[in-house]
């Protein structure tokens, strides 16, 4: 009786191990997942605080140029219409943004050319401060994003995996 017992007993345990074993398995692949889904939502939060202080500081610059070089009207039309479109893009997911938020760049590039052109506009304090400012605010953007594609590329990786 004990050898049948014993024989029972380790066929439960057999069976045990075997369900628990890929049931916990399953359990932390899953939780991994999750965990780099939500530092994947996090970083993209990142980008999207630096992409609204860059939204937020355009219209001074615009006020700046336009004080050096107001009559340059279709410069500042053209970044206020990009910033325009990049703030109603703002709920939309990252491939969504990319688009207005890369017309924003081009048109912030196309008016701090313009500083070329005008020397006083250069060489103003204020305009030098918000064209330092937007800088800084662009490198933090760079770097954001450069943490968003790597934890997106982990998160593929794992999924794939």
């Amino acid at each position: 009786m004990n050898s049948i017992v014993l024989a029972v007993l380790l066929v439960v345990g057999l069976l045990l191990v075997v369900i628990l074993v890929p049931v916990l398995i399953g359990i932390l692949i899953y939780n991994r997942l999750i965990e780099l889904k939500i530092e994947t939502d996090n970083s993209w939060s990142d980008i999207d605080v630096q992409l609204k202080r860059r939204h937020d500081l355009i219209p001074n610059v615009v006020e700046t140029v336009k004080g050096y070089a107001g009559h340059e009207r279709e410069t500042l039309e053209a970044v206020i219409a990009a910033r325009n479109s990049a703030m109603e893009a703002k709920d939309a997911p990252p491939e969504q943004r990319a688009g207005p938020e890369n017309m924003l760049t081009n048109a912030l590039g196309r008016l701090f050319a313009l500083s070329e052109d005008y020397p006083e506009l250069r060489a103003a304090e204020p305009f030098q401060e918000l064209q330092k400012t937007l800088g800084e605010i662009e490198d933090d953007i760079q770097n954001a994003r450069r943490y968003y594609n790597a934890t997106v590329r982990e998160l593929n990786t794992k999924v794939a995996q």
